[in-house]
């Protein structure tokens, strides 16, 4: 069986692919039908690569790992993916809106990056620093003005405000990461780094 990181090493090398193979942005790529699936992979993706009949389904595994191994490791050599706690962060290095963010990263099998720890935060800042620009994070304000939550509902457990942020008062229902890893409530119509955790 494969293992939760094979599933998340996948998904981020897909989202970031079409950057690696071009040398420009990456676009969303579309997601293939499953019965297509294995087939474009195979010819795209892993070229000379070819299916192992069932008994051989461990080395096939294996051969699959050792490449996307070695894929993760290109991806950090070329600062695209960070890693933290199970968690892989990556950005294509195009900005948009929140919600666009939120539907792309769902669209390459992730969601909006959302630090829940120190580490998660430094992971996602490797990036606003990188690009020297602002992020959206995976936290909304809730229905009680200045009182914000994760996505899912969950109370935050961790934070890392501004200093007298959040100050939006109802206004600003997203949140950004500044570029010295503190957060601000914020508009969410505003363009800022795409960064996804897979």
């Amino acid at each position: 069986m494969l293992s939760p990181l094979f599933h998340k090493i996948l998904g981020a090398a897909f989202f970031l692919l079409p950057c690696c193979a071009q040398g420009k942005p990456a676009a969303i790529p579309q997601r293939p039908s499953f019965s297509g699936f294995l087939q474009e992979t195979y010819d795209k993706f892993l070229p000379g690569f070819l299916p192992a009949a069932d008994n051989a389904r461990d080395d096939t595994i294996h051969q699959l790992e050792h490449r996307i191994s070695r894929l993760e490791g290109v991806l950090h050599l070329e600062k695209m993916i960070t890693t933290s706690g199970g968690k892989i962060f990556a950005t294509n290095g195009k900005k948009a809106d929140f919600h666009t963010t939120v539907k792309q990263c769902q669209e390459a099998g992730g969601s909006i990056a959302t630090p829940r720890n120190p580490s998660e935060n430094e992971a996602i800042l490797h990036f606003v620093k990188s690009y020297n620009t602002y992020a959206y994070l995976g936290i909304k304000e809730s229905l009680l003005p200045s009182k914000f939550q994760f996505l899912d509902g969950t109370k935050l457990n961790y934070t890392n405000w501004h200093s007298k942020e959040p100050s939006g008062k109802g206004e600003e229902e997203c949140v950004e990461m500044y570029t010295d890893g503190t957060w601000n409530d914020k508009r969410c119509n505003q363009n800022r780094l795409i960064v996804c955790e897979f």
